[in-house]
């Protein structure tokens, strides 16, 4: 199956490709993803007003996806923007890495945390969390206090990650989300933590081979 994944920000074509091929060793056998960035939109998710245009956009972009050539869409950001709206508007399936991840892990039984790199992502990874019905089960979520450039610079952000995980270590979660789609994270000890994107297309992999996820007749 082929999916589209849609970028939640406008990204230059170096980013474009590095997501490409982060996409191209994660994706299992049988799926085959096309990164694709919107037209128009934010170029990162720095405040609240940028995470609502951000949805905006990718609905738009969503809308534009010629389903002759995808049998679904995968929504490229842990804030799985404008995803109730898509699923009662687009043509073909859309899948949210977050809530398939987040229900899987609830599902397991686990108490959940996250990290994020600034406090807008953060607020809104936390509610996103809890419209998909896991309030009891989110514990707590520590922002790194990143910037976007630091999305592709993996030692910055780990080292991030394992302060956060230090401090995450006695809420008692049992699993981490860690809260952007397109960082490779190598945390050094802690919670498990759940790389969102990779979950996500082994959960999209397996439904796929199962016939559980198929293009819409």
């Amino acid at each position: 199956m082929r999916l589209r994944a849609v970028a939640p920000v406008v990204l230059p074509a170096v980013e474009l490709e590095r997501r490409q091929r982060r996409y191209d060793s994660l994706s299992p056998e049988r799926i085959e993803i096309e990164m694709a960035s919107p037209s128009e939109g934010p170029d990162r998710l720095d405040s609240p007003d940028d995470i609502l245009a951000s949805a905006d956009c990718v609905y738009a972009e969503v809308m534009r996806t010629d389903w002759s050539r995808y049998g679904g869409v995968l929504l490229d950001c842990v804030l799985d923007p404008s995803l109730e709206r898509l699923e009662v508007d687009a043509t073909g399936p859309v899948v949210g890495i977050t809530r398939l991840v987040s229900g899987y892990l609830t599902g397991l039984g686990h108490r959940i945390g996250g990290v994020a790199r600034n406090e807008a992502i953060a607020d809104e990874l936390q509610r996103r969390l809890i419209d998909f019905g896991h309030r009891d089960r989110v514990e707590a979520l520590r922002v790194l206090h990143l910037s976007f450039e630091d999305v592709v610079r993996t030692d910055t952000w780990n080292d991030a990650l394992d302060k956060a995980l230090v401090e995450l270590q006695p809420s008692g979660v049992d699993s981490v989300i860690n809260g952007c789609s397109a960082v490779e994270v190598r945390p050094e000890a802690g919670p498990v933590v759940i790389d969102p994107t990779a979950l996500a297309l082994e959960l999209v992999g397996d439904a796929v081979h199962r016939g559980l996820l198929a293009a819409r007749s």
